[in-house]
This record gives C-alpha cells, structure tokens and sequence, in this order.
C-alpha cells in the first residue's frame, strides 16, 4: 500500500515548502539526491515524476541561495553512502561551494579523488575510511591544522612534502600501508618539519635524529 508521504520520500530538505532553514545551520546534513528518472523508471516508481513539477531557474537560484553552503563553517559530511555516479557528483559540487569551511569530516564516504576541490579556510580535515591511494588525490587545504587520514590506502609517503608550506601540526596516518615503511617516524617529520603530532604521539627526539647512514650500506645490488 501506498502511505501519503511516498511522493514526499526523495525529497531533499530544500525542497520542503515554506521553511527557511539554510545550509550553514546543518551540522550533519544529508546531500544524497534521489535515483535519476531512469532509475526511477527501473525501480517501476515512475509515478512519482509525476508529482515532480518543473523547475524555473528562479527556483533553482532560490535553491542554491537556501543551501549557503559557501558560509559553512563548520560540516560533517560522513556516511553519506554515494553509491551512484550522480550522487558523488553532487556531492563535489557540495564541496566546491565550501570556500569558508574550517572544520569538514568526511568519513566513511569511499572517496578516492578529490584533488580537484579547494578548501582555502579549512584547518581541520577527517577523511578517514576512504580510498584514498596517495597523497596527491587529496583536496587543496593551504591552511589546514590537523588532518586525520586514518584507513585508507596510501602506500608511501610520496607527495606527503605538499604540505610541507601549510601550518599542518597533527597528521593521522594509522592504519595504512605507508605505516610499515621503515624509519616512517622519522621520513614524516623530516618531510613536515613544523608537524608536531603523528598518529596521536608527540614528536619525540628520536622522531628527529638523521637517517641511520648505516642504512644504506645494507643495501645489495643485484646483477
């Protein structure tokens, strides 16, 4: 049986008539857009098009207005189950709009590319359980503070010197595979001289000390 609110259930919040709530005032706001028309069709749910009026562009300007993500300061984006091409799409445009933001999560959202967004206020980024590969795929954050990238798949610490001109302090990196790279404490910090935190522990004065010369005399060549 069909319950009355069925026609409501794709909406999203900016489409609820006479409310004036805006996106800076959500803290753990859901961005999910509803399934595509062809999916709609797919899913045999065809008839909730119909009750789909058309949008002006006035409309879509009041839409973009209402959402205000560009005053964000403050956002948790996590878990939003993207499965769809279309919704990761949204979402990046979501991203792209927060030109304030200073504290974002984003976790758990199977993210693996994101180099092309910029966060130019953003001081602290959680992008934990991702698939993020390298340090290369993450967004432009020439200010961040603390970034927190705990299992994902980065498997070596190459592209980490990025952030050596940001005022990066604490870096989490537990639970990927550039963890069991030997002397990793040590290449970190050497990479990130102002970094005072990895994976939860101060810097230390060992975390300090140069490469162990030695090192390099265990090394074989073979012909």
């Amino acid at each position: 049986f069909k319950l009355p609110s069925d026609s409501f259930k794709y909406f999203g919040w900016c489409d609820i008539e006479e409310h004036d709530v805006r996106g800076n005032q959500l803290h753990c706001p859901r961005v999910r857009e509803g399934p595509s028309e062809e999916e709609l069709f797919f899913r045999g749910e065809a008839h909730i098009l119909k009750k789909r009026k058309q949008v002006t562009d006035t409309e879509k300007w009041q839409k973009k207005l209402q959402e205000n993500w560009e005053n964000c300061a403050e956002l948790n984006l996590s878990y939003q189950d993207l499965g769809d091409l279309y919704q990761v799409e949204n979402f990046k445009r979501i991203l792209q709009r927060l030109i304030r933001v200073e504290k974002l999560w984003l976790v758990d959202n199977s993210l693996a590319d994101l180099s092309a967004i910029r966060l130019p206020r953003c001081r602290e980024l959680n992008v934990n359980k991702n698939h993020f590969t390298s340090f290369k795929q993450l967004p432009k954050v020439p200010q961040i503070q603390h970034l927190s990238l705990a299992e994902n798949n980065i498997m070596t610490l190459s592209g980490i010197s990025d952030f050596r001109h940001t005022p990066l302090e604490s870096l989490i990196l537990k639970r990927n595979p550039c963890e069991f790279q030997e002397r990793y404490r040590q290449l970190v910090f050497s990479s990130l001289p102002n970094l005072k935190m990895l994976d939860g522990i101060p810097k230390l004065p060992e975390d300090c000390s140069p490469p162990d010369s030695r090192f390099f005399f265990k090394m074989c060549t073979i012909l």
